[in-house]
């Protein structure tokens, strides 16, 4: 279960300031779980957790299942913002950092990015591979997915002939509209549906991140159970509701005391990809009608030696959540050397995650001593059960914290002023107006 602990922000806020965040997150709490406040027709995450039908992870074993039989050893992932970021967060933190389990094929994401580059040595890789593919979108017509999807289905299609292709193409998608649906159900693809009421960055505990868990041979059953102990947890309207205390301090943080950055930081590098979700959760949801915190994400130690710096005597605009894991999966220790040129005997004995922890406490006083709060996010170890939680708290504390902040938390209008911009540039057809205007400028 996530536990919050703000004892980090104590000598910052005033206490009278501090109960009337709490009021405020409460207000906003019962507007969410009334499921009455801006973008209440996607509030369809709330309940996935306890709402989940096993027929759905069946399904996704099945997929496993038969792609373990055709020998496939990598899986592309194809998809964008929320379409990925969950699913790599979850696969990249359960993983081993340099072990690939045998008979576990690999993941790789794809259509997150426009590179050449990228792509073409993506196709170095599956030339070599035994390839299958999971094709992420709403729409179908996302530019930077679709483009993906083509390259790999043509792959696929010429090594494999167009019946195996389809059958080692799996597209989870609208249930009933758009390009890629309408694909799947011209070309016979396996399909799941991406729900109507829960958008992408809170799609993790759908399909959109399920089947790519799964298939990366991990336990999503674990993953949905911890969920779900923290759904319920999360709906007690109690002041001491972490995701209460959690969304009322960093609102007051911003209100009162100016400070318009949280920097998500662990101490483990298997999170680095929580970080990349965390910041598509809140910056999606919160930056909007000129407000908002701006979401960073740092990796300590390894980030002390170059961020350090400014978090510690920069420009005191930031506050630090530090997501924190009481207990290490694995154990190694310092050893004793007759030389010690490196003293670093008085280690001797000791595990390298004391060594971690030590650095962790010592860089929480240096930084409250920089003027820096800081709000601690605390977990038993990464697991898939507490990675279920993890990213349980996360969405309700943003949902929370959003109404606060007197935001839609579940629109996104400014995505799209790049798009048009992209599409009239690339001379879409439908935009040749707004491309003569935009050539007039550059």
């Amino acid at each position: 279960m996530v536990k919050v602990n703000l004892d980090g922000c104590a000598s910052f806020v005033d206490a009278k300031d501090r109960a009337a965040y709490v009021d405020k997150a409460l207000a906003a709490f019962d507007v969410l779980v009334a499921g009455n406040g801006a973008g209440n027709d996607f509030l369809g995450w709330k309940t996935l957790p306890s709402d989940t039908p096993e027929s759905l992870i069946a399904a996704c074993e099945t997929v496993r299942d038969d792609w373990k039989g055709r020998g496939v050893d990598l899986v592309v992932v194809i998809g964008i913002g929320g379409s990925y970021l969950g699913a790599r967060c979850a696969i990249e933190a359960l993983s081993h950092a340099f072990v690939r389990p045998e008979g576990q094929p690999q993941i790789v994401f794809a259509g997150n990015n426009l590179s050449e580059e990228y792509l073409a040595e993506l196709m170095d890789l599956a030339g070599r591979r035994n390839v299958a593919c999971v094709v992420i979108s709403k729409s179908g017509t996302t530019t930077e997915p679709a483009v993906a999807f083509r390259i790999v289905k043509q792959f696929l299609e010429e090594r494999y002939g167009a019946a195996e292709a389809a059958a080692r193409i799996v597209a989870i998608t609208d249930a009933a509209r758009g390009a890629l649906k309408t694909l799947a159900t011209q070309e016979g693809y396996r399909t799941f549906v991406v729900p109507d009421d829960v958008g992408g960055r809170f799609s993790v505990l759908t399909p959109v991140g399920l089947l790519p868990i799964v298939l990366a041979g991990f336990d999503v059953r674990e993953m949905l159970r911890g969920a779900a102990d923290e759904q319920k947890a999360l709906s007690v309207r109690d002041e001491a509701n972490p995701a209460v205390q959690y969304a009322a301090m960093r609102n007051l943080l911003y209100a009162k005391l100016g400070k318009k950055v949280e920097v998500l930081v662990s101490f483990n590098p298997k999170f680095q990809y929580l970080g990349e979700w965390w910041k598509q959760l809140f910056g999606e949801s919160e930056g909007k009608d000129g407000k908002g915190i701006f979401p960073a994400s740092v990796n300590f130690t390894t980030d002390l030696h170059s961020m350090g710096q400014f978090i510690q005597e920069g420009d005191r605009v930031l506050f630090e959540t530090v997501v924190g894991i009481a207990q290490a999966n694995r154990e190694v220790v310092i050893g004793t050397d007759a030389q010690n040129l490196d003293q670093l005997n008085y280690l001797a004995g000791q595990r390298v995650e004391h060594c971690n922890a030590m650095a962790a406490l010592g860089t929480k006083l240096a930084h409250i001593d920089g003027g820096v709060p800081q709000i601690g996010v605390d977990i038993e170890r990464i697991s898939a059960y507490n990675l279920g939680a993890l990213f349980y708290f996360f969405e309700f504390a943003c949902g929370i914290s959003a109404y606060v902040l007197g935001v839609n938390p579940f629109n996104q209008p400014g995505v799209e002023a790049y798009k048009k911009n992209m599409f009239a540039l690339l001379r879409k057809p439908g935009y040749e107006a707004q491309t003569e205007e935009l050539l007039k400028r550059l």
